[in-house]
């Protein structure tokens, strides 16, 4: 080519890409959470019946350290459970929660200026954080937890869907078994990552506030 074609070429190509910001992460910095579409059925021992449980995930943005359990719906006391639980297993808190736009997180999504519900934002005060949802129909905004999602559903829930639970219990218990075993998968972002609460045993505990009901 010559280099006025090269340059119109090139032109037609840019104006075809889309603009998109790259996000960073960094340790202690944001939590990303949200639930599988997939549940799990558990088994009422008496009566036979199979109920639902929902799979609550959440994930560091800077190292991809997953936290996941079983609960039995997306309801408000079962998401700030979840919440408290969470806290608990990455033994601190980030700076920024980010939930996506279910109604126990966000009572009003907007793109500016979403209403955050009640007792998600005293949770969130409790803990000296903050909520920040994902903006509607942006899906970029939870890539994070959404690769998550994918990885659970994948890890966990594929090799969960031939057994048989009666409580939820055993359901979480087996779930938590085989976390482990995804957590400590091979990453080598972690040698890079530094702990602020300076536990060098387990660098994946990135958080930047420690732990306190």
């Amino acid at each position: 080519y010559q280099y006025s074609r090269f340059c119109d070429l090139y032109r037609q190509w840019r104006q075809q890409q889309k603009r998109s910001m790259r996000q960073q992460h960094f340790a202690g910095d944001k939590l990303f959470i949200d639930y599988c579409g997939p549940t799990i059925g558990v088994v009422d021992g008496a009566t036979g019946e199979i109920r639902s449980a929902q799979i609550f995930v959440a994930v560091l943005g800077a190292s991809n350290y997953t936290y996941a359990e079983a609960t039995w719906s997306q309801g408000l006391p079962d998401w700030i459970s979840s919440h408290v639980r969470t806290f608990e297993f990455f033994g601190g808190v980030t700076q920024l929660l980010v939930p996506d736009n279910l109604k126990s997180a966000v009572s009003k999504a907007d793109r500016y200026a979403p209403e955050v519900n009640t007792t998600y934002a005293e949770l969130a005060r409790h803990y000296g954080t903050t909520v920040l949802p994902t903006r509607p129909r942006k899906p970029k905004d939870k890539a994070k937890v959404e690769v998550a999602v994918q990885v659970v559903e994948r890890w966990i829930l594929a090799r969960l869907r031939h057994h048989t639970f009666f409580c939820l219990s055993e359901l979480n218990t087996a779930i938590r078994q085989l976390l482990q075993e995804m957590n400590a998968r091979p990453d080598s972002r972690m040698d890079e990552l530094e702990n602020p609460l300076g536990n060098s045993r387990n660098p994946h505990k990135v958080c930047s506030k420690p732990m306190t009901r």
